[in-house]
């Protein structure tokens, strides 16, 4: 396969929503890390660090986003996230707020293994469904564990966006948020964000460097159908 220089963007939109009505949040999954490579589960562990090209990633990330007019940026805690973050607060000129929140689902004991070697019985998935949210691996999380934790980020973002004021302008109204974290904690949020409860949640490929876009108008609508990511990026191998 023929790989693109950046990162597949999906720009969504709510038809529903007026133009320039809300703010945007961004949504990017951390660059390629040296576990990724390796096939290993990562979850909390916080020993791989971004390879060359996941640096590359980040770079384009930054390139992508550079123009938006963002106002906040959040990160996961773990270093694969952070490494990522670096050019793009740089690039955009904000400060990282870390919130552990943001982390990948805690795996326990399976850290470190190979991601292939996990079955339903360990971490709830077949393929590309929930089949067990409650299943949790020894010291680790559940699915539903997980939804819960991403979903109070979520609750405590759109709480304090739809606190601003109303008559602001500029870059307070039309602000956008980024958040640079990981591949389950994407899924969450999307999944979260559109109404969907985590015992119909998919779980579908998302490329690393990959970036999502919120509806129009959110937090307004924030978990209305128009959230419809596409959770794909030509930049990675079949």
């Amino acid at each position: 396969m023929v790989r693109s220089a950046l990162p597949h963007v999906t720009d969504v939109t709510d038809q529903d929503a007026g133009a320039g009505d809300g703010p945007v949040l961004w949504l990017v999954r951390h660059g390629e890390s040296t576990w990724n490579t390796l096939g290993l589960a990562q979850g909390h562990c916080d020993q791989a660090r971004l390879t060359g090209r996941g640096l590359r990633q980040a770079r384009a990330v930054a390139a992508r986003l550079r123009d938006r007019p963002a106002v906040a940026l959040y990160v996961s805690d773990l270093r694969r996230a952070l490494e990522t973050a670096a050019p793009l607060a740089e690039t955009l000129g904000l400060a990282a707020t870390r919130d552990a929140r943001l982390r990948e689902r805690c795996l326990g004991v399976l850290e470190g293994a190979a991601t292939a070697a996990i079955g339903p019985a360990a971490n709830g998935l077949r393929g590309d469904r929930v089949v067990d949210p409650d299943a949790r691996p020894d010291g680790g999380e559940s699915l539903r564990d997980f939804y819960r934790r991403v979903a109070g980020f979520a609750d405590e973002l759109a709480a304090g966006l739809s606190a601003a004021p109303r008559r602001a302008t500029g870059a307070e109204r039309a602000g956008e948020v980024v958040v640079v974290a990981h591949g389950g904690t994407l899924r969450m949020l999307s999944a979260y964000l559109r109404g969907i409860p985590v015992e119909r949640m998919r779980w579908e490929p998302l490329g690393n460097g990959c970036i999502l876009r919120s509806p129009t108008g959110w937090p307004a609508g924030w978990r209305a159908p128009g959230w419809q990511a596409q959770l794909t990026n030509p930049d990675e191998k079949e």
